[in-house]
Parts: C-alpha cells; structure tokens; sequence
C-alpha cells in the first residue's frame, strides 16, 4: 500500500509530464522572444529608412517600454486637446452667435463692406507671407523632423494615445 504523505492530488506521471511540457513550450517562447529582440539590435531596419541618426536616443528603454511611454501621454495630450478644443469651439460659435443676434437686433451696426476689405487685405497678406517661410519655422521643422526619426517608436505610441485620447 502507498502512502499519499508528501503527494499533491495533482501529482501522477500524467501530470507531472504535461507540466515538463509546459516549462518546455515556456522556455521555447522566451528563447524566440530574446532571438527577436537579438535580432532587431541586429537589424537597423529604420536607419535604412529614417537615417544614420536614429539609434543610441531610442534604445535607452525597450520597445514596449517606448510604447507604453509615447502611448500614455499621447492618449493624456488627445484627451486635454479634445477638451481644451470644445471649449474654444463653444466658446468662439458662442461669441459669433452673440455678435450675430446683436446685429439683428439694432445693439450693434456692423460695416460688412468694411469688413470684408480688411479680410481681403489679411488674405493678400497671408499668401505673400507664406511664400516665404520663416527661419525659425524651417529650423523648427528640421528639429522636429530628426526627434521624429531618432525617437520613431515614442512617436508611434503617441500618435496612437494621441488619436485614442481624441476618441474617449
């Protein structure tokens, strides 16, 4: 007769052979998963596509890290902005509404040919302006540009929390 001291229910040969079984399927993933991230350092598939610069910046954390990073305070920046943007929207629609019933009602008198030069004048303004673009501007756009490519990865997650952050 066999003691069943020191012996779980679980464990028979049965058992004890699917959970070998499991460590091993285990171990499989863990390997494939270490090949893959072995593989992307090996791969610089993005310096082929965004340039030489991209790298050390991008490779402090790792990839899930970036993306959990990018992808919080991308959805907390979308979320401020669809806030902050239907308060401006309501807040703009409102004061034209207002103006416009004042109009109407003789509260104020409003110059629509007057009005109408000037928003003329500030389009011929505009156009000639952006035909020549500001220093700062194009320097502000290459700085953005090579952020853009040394941090690819928080880029993406943000762009992702960002539009995400616009939807709740």
């Amino acid at each position: 007769m066999k003691s069943s001291v020191g012996r779980n229910p679980g464990d028979s040969p049965g058992h004890s052979k699917m959970a070998k079984r499991n460590k091993d399927v285990e171990e499989e993933i863990y390997d494939k998963v270490v090949d893959l991230t072995e593989y992307a350092k090996r791969q610089r598939w993005w310096n082929r596509l965004f340039g030489k610069n991209s790298g050390p910046v991008a490779e402090k954390y790792s990839v899930a890290t970036q993306i959990a990073i990018g992808g919080v305070s991308g959805w907390c920046a979308g979320y401020l902005f669809q806030k902050v943007g239907k308060v401006a929207a309501t807040a703009v629609g409102g004061g034209l509404l207002l103006l416009q019933i004042a109009n109407n009602s003789g509260y104020i008198q409003v110059d629509w040919k007057r009005v109408e030069k000037d928003v003329n004048k500030a389009k011929k303004q505009l156009k000639k302006g952006t035909d020549q673009a500001v220093p700062e501007l194009n320097t502000f756009m290459e700085k953005s540009t090579e952020f853009v490519k040394k941090n690819i990865v928080v880029t993406s997650g943000f762009m992702g929390g960002f539009l995400l952050g616009l939807a709740s």
